[in-house]
């Protein structure tokens, strides 16, 4: 099988390091002391924090050099141009984290900089992470991938296949949005696609069942870290104004 391999988790680092901080509300905190910080309830808050806070990580990394990211109101192209700030954000050694998926993708991410430098901080196990993160990420892309094997689901792809592109008509790369969406209600591949992919997503979460272990453990543990900085530099920021 052919591997691609694709810099997902690079990208989403820029796009979070160039897209400017995010206010967060810090999570409960006990009085005492930090050992009663709690993170935020809901999945989106989680999010929002653990983005923010690895901003915030990469600022700081960033300032000890003497760098900054752009403003947000300022074009991205010049900054991804600036190879001083691209080797602080992304490291300057060769060695990087990779891992191939079950469906031949394999994804890699640097290993160094600022970006690896916050991740390390947030969740303690910057290649567990990344591994676990990557499989976590992929679960889909594997369950649908599983599909394709199915004989009701190759069936339906074919009564797709004829009515996005029927015999005798233009051959495009690509059908057009609203015509291949058609086809996927009236080929029944929707259908299908519903009825298979809960079992199929099961099963690989059965199948990686170590990654996704780790992954829910270790994004507690940034959570939990996470809101313990937020709680301190909220905590600073109170004094300061004091």
């Amino acid at each position: 099988m052919r591997h691609t391999t694709h810099r997902a988790l690079v990208t989403a680092a820029a796009a979070l390091v160039l897209a400017g901080c995010a206010t967060v509300r810090p999570g409960r905190v006990d009085p005492s002391g930090t050992a009663g910080t709690t993170a935020p309830a809901t999945r989106q808050e989680q999010d929002r924090l653990l983005a923010a806070t690895e901003q915030r990580l990469v600022a700081t990394c960033l300032d000890g050099q003497g760098l900054s990211l752009p403003p947000v109101t300022q074009a991205r192209a010049p900054a991804a141009q600036d190879a001083r700030l691209q080797a602080a954000l992304f490291g300057k050694d060769p060695r990087e984290l990779s891992l191939t998926l079950a469906t031949g993708l394999t994804v890699t991410a640097n290993s160094d900089g600022c970006v690896a430098t916050a991740r390390a901080t947030l969740y303690g196990d910057q290649d567990r992470w990344f591994r676990a993160q990557v499989t976590v990420d992929n679960l889909r892309a594997e369950a649908q991938a599983r599909m394709k094997d199915d004989p009701a689901h190759r069936a339906a792809l074919d009564r797709w296949s004829r009515c996005a592109a029927p015999a005798g008509g233009p051959r495009t790369g690509r059908p057009d949005p609203a015509v291949a969406a058609r086809c996927t209600r009236e080929s029944g591949l929707a259908d299908v696609r519903a009825r298979l992919e809960p079992a199929e997503l099961a099963t690989v979460r059965t199948l990686h069942r170590d990654q996704v272990a780790a992954y829910e453990q270790l994004r507690t543990r940034a959570l939990r870290r996470a809101a313990e900085l937020s709680a301190t530099s909220t905590g600073k920021k109170g004094n300061d104004a004091s």
